[in-house]
């Protein structure tokens, strides 16, 4: 892949379970806070927590604090075949039925009036606010 620093059996093995490709595509090209994952894939937050670390290490999620919210972006791996690679998974995920289901599922959660309890504060998603 030309990088030799960069850790591609780390990339590959990040894209290969079902849990982080739904985070992936949850994210989308927003910012979003770790509750809302929670919500969408009906798991708990340490389970969320430790796919979003393995993607961080991976090169694949930034993170971000924001009081006691924590908040996670995509950003494009640094070797451009992996970037090329990461493009290509994400256009196939937005055709996937699951995917769709649970991107869906975060839209209604995010534009409901009214927020779960758990959700109430959180910061939704930029692309899904009103």
């Amino acid at each position: 892949m030309g990088n030799k620093e960069y850790g591609i059996e780390l990339f590959f093995k990040a894209l290969a379970d079902r849990t982080r490709l739904r985070v992936i595509h949850l994210m989308g090209d927003d910012e979003v806070c770790v509750c809302f994952f929670v919500e969408v894939l009906k798991t708990n937050q340490p389970k969320i927590s430790r796919h979003l670390a393995y993607l961080r290490r991976a090169g694949l999620v930034s993170a971000r604090r924001e009081g006691k919210w924590m908040h996670y972006r995509l950003v494009e791996p640094p070797d451009q075949q992996a970037a090329n690679i990461f493009r290509e998974v994400r256009d196939l995920l937005a055709q996937n039925q699951e995917m769709r289901r649970d991107r869906a599922r975060l839209a209604k959660i995010c534009c409901a009036p009214q927020l779960p309890v758990q959700l109430q504060k959180a910061p939704r998603p930029a692309s899904l606010v009103a």
